[in-house]
């Protein structure tokens, strides 16, 4: 199957035996140690963890940004690690979605240029009207009346849902959010993560959050924690 297709399978990520190190002075320096992990369409998850333990390295392993030392990762049945340098990019493209701590906003677009940006390489953009899905979506996080804004006009908890907008916009089916209230005040990062829920129920897409935040990740039904390299089970929400 091709990259450009629908994830094969049953949709769901699979993360096997992750092991992730870099070359250091005193020897390799070990950052993920045995990771494994498991989810199925529309389950959402929350990664708990000092900083620096590694979760922003695990994110881009389970985005196909970065190859893990050893280890498998599959999303619907495909290894991106096993297609070739544009497959992969087009996988990336196609079936994940990022949200970072720091939107990325382009500051020269506007609002609605900005969330279709991932839809400048598809193929399809013919046959499938991205300008609607942008819209949409917009609508959906509250900003349909700001389309033709620029981001320099948005507040931080804004400008962090049309960046949420945006990484939804391909119906991805795993979307990966580093930090992604990081950067917001209290009742913004509120908003941000009751978002982030309630568009990966309705997108029944994969949900992957790391955080800082005890209030976002009380909220998730799934919690774990990377510590040591090691990825522990913190239980579910009752």
């Amino acid at each position: 199957m091709s990259a450009s297709g629908k994830a094969g399978g049953d949709g769901a990520l699979s993360a096997r035996d992750l092991s992730k190190e870099y070359p250091g002075p005193g020897g390799p320096l070990c950052i993920l140690d045995g990771v494994t992990l498991e989810l199925a369409p529309g389950e959402s998850l929350a990664i708990v963890g000092p900083s620096g333990s590694g979760k922003s390295t695990l994110l881009h392993i389970l985005g196909a940004l970065e190859p893990p030392t050893a280890g498998t990762v599959r999303l619907g049945g495909i290894d991106p690690y096993a297609l070739s340098e544009r497959n992969q990019a087009e996988f990336r493209n196609r079936q994940v979605g990022f949200v970072f701590q720091d939107h990325h906003l382009l500051p020269q677009l506007t609002l609605l240029e900005n969330v279709l940006v991932p839809a400048t390489v598809r193929r399809d953009r013919s046959s499938f009207d991205y300008v609607a899905r942008a819209r949409h979506l917009l609508e959906r996080v509250g900003l349909g009346e700001r389309l033709d804004h620029l981001p320099a006009e948005l507040s931080g908890g804004e400008r962090q849902r049309a960046a949420l907008a945006r990484a939804l916009l391909g119906r991805p089916a795993l979307v990966l959010a580093d930090e992604p209230t990081g950067n917001l005040d209290r009742r913004s990062a509120a908003e941000v993560g009751t978002l982030l829920l309630d568009l990966e129920a309705e997108e029944r897409s994969i949900l992957v959050v790391v955080t800082h935040s005890v209030e976002l990740a009380a909220r998730f039904p799934r919690r774990m924690e990377l510590d040591g390299g090691k990825l522990e089970n913190l239980g579910t929400a009752p």
